[in-house]
């Protein structure tokens, strides 16, 4: 019968990869606790109205990329795409917003229907913060040095921030005009999904990955030659707090994202270290999302960084090794009763914080003393039938090869290995 494989774009994760994904998330957990920032959790389904309403149905991943089906009760749900508009539903479903700002974050698995590739899948994880109520210029730079902070104690090198103001939706719809009849008068220089954008999702242009269409764009009107002056002074407000935080920038006036529901500012926290899929982290402000989904107006601002493209970086880098727990104590037997005292032994040393593996096969003595020597652990305690007749135990220091083996009481092995 031929073996089942997974879904192309579904990666499975494999024990000696788990840790370092453990130590990131860890380390993302301390930064966020320290910055009193709460986790929410979310459903993976929603209604795919949610995301519609809240993406955007222009932009590419309510038109082609989301994974969405009608349940046995005919309602269209979606695998969430993302996290923020979810988080926004649940902020009102559950009247959080009336209890003041909310400071949340959120991780784990989003799901978009694209050509998979190296860092991004299918299925892909994410971790984000969501600052909601809060619409101050210095709130952004909060956000961004929250992220900012937390990669650089992973330990990411080559970092660097790009901002861009999006202004006002005012600034955005003059703005508009004047890209489009610039895009107009292009037409026929445009890669073919431009071409298409002028319609639907002009500035979305600006985001083109088509190296032809990017040196066309030198010559395109800018967003910041759009923005207002209040939008101007809001933008130069979050710029003086990023420089007074000592946080290097950027501006990147065509950065645009691929969200329709983002206003004012709007970052890219990047690496040199993953050429041209450089963007680790990603986010900015969207005060009208809130309402757009049925709540109060609410000003917010929130990021996310991809886990995919960070465990890439860090592997790559070496800076946060891939290692599986190492055992403090293997645990040898074999024959019934001697199994029996071993499993005894094992529960003991892990209630007492030990790690401890236990070797299950029943095999001979030799082949499970070299699976003990793999495994790294410095201590085997080895159980025979002799040694369980009288509760004893045979522990080996694995490591030292000039320490004498210990005949001891099995009670006895777990007090030694704690003074050790």
């Amino acid at each position: 019968m031929e073996a089942i494989q997974s879904l192309r774009g579904m990666v499975d994760l494999l024990p000696v990869q788990t840790p370092l994904w453990q130590r990131i998330e860890a380390t993302a957990r301390e930064h966020f606790r320290r910055a009193a920032i709460g986790e929410i959790r979310t459903p993976l389904l929603e209604a795919t109205e949610l995301f519609a309403r809240g993406i955007g149905e222009a932009t590419d991943v309510v038109g082609k990329e989301m994974y969405t089906f009608l349940d046995r009760g005919d309602r269209s749900c979606t695998l969430r795409p993302e996290g923020t508009a979810s988080v926004v539903r649940a902020a009102i479903e559950h009247g959080l917003l009336a209890q003041g700002p909310q400071r949340l974050w959120y991780g784990g698995p989003m799901f978009r229907y694209e050509r998979p590739q190296k860092g991004r899948q299918r299925q892909f994880h994410q971790i984000g913060v969501e600052l909601l109520g809060v619409a101050d210029a210095t709130s952004d730079a909060e956000a961004i040095a929250v992220a900012w902070d937390l990669l650089a104690d992973l330990g990411v090198d080559g970092l660097e921030l790009e901002i861009n103001s999006l202004g006002t939706n005012d600034d955005r719809v003059r703005y508009r005009s004047e890209l489009v009849a610039w895009l107009q008068a292009h037409h026929d220089q445009l890669d073919a999904d431009s071409q298409q954008r002028i319609a639907t999702n002009p500035l979305r242009v600006l985001d083109s990955k088509n190296p032809a269409t990017q040196a066309l764009l030198s010559g395109a009107p800018t967003l910041a030659d759009a923005l207002a002056g209040e939008s101007h002074e809001r933008f130069a407000q979050v710029r003086q707090a990023l420089e007074e935080l000592g946080i290097p920038f950027v501006l990147n006036p065509r950065l645009v994202r691929g969200l329709d529901y983002y206003g004012h500012t709007a970052f890219e926290i990047t690496s040199s270290q993953l050429g041209a899929q450089a963007t680790v982290c990603g986010g900015g402000r969207y005060d009208g999302l809130v309402e757009q989904l049925g709540g109060p107006p609410t000003a917010a601002v929130g990021w996310a960084l991809g886990l995919e493209r960070l465990v890439l970086l860090l592997s790559q880098a070496g800076t946060m090794a891939s290692e599986a727990a190492v055992p403090d104590l293997y645990v040898i037997s074999r024959g019934g009763a001697a199994e029996r005292l071993a499993l005894g032994l094992c529960r003991q040393g892990r209630q007492a914080g030990l790690v401890v593996e236990r070797d299950p096969s029943g095999a001979a003595f030799g082949k499970q003393f070299k699976r003990a020597d793999r495994s790294g652990a410095l201590w085997a305690a080895v159980v025979g039938e002799e040694e369980a007749a009288e509760g004893a135990v045979v522990l080996k220091h694995l490591r030292d090869p000039q320490q004498q083996d210990r005949r001891l009481p099995s009670g006895a092995v777990l007090e030694l290995l704690a003074k050790a």
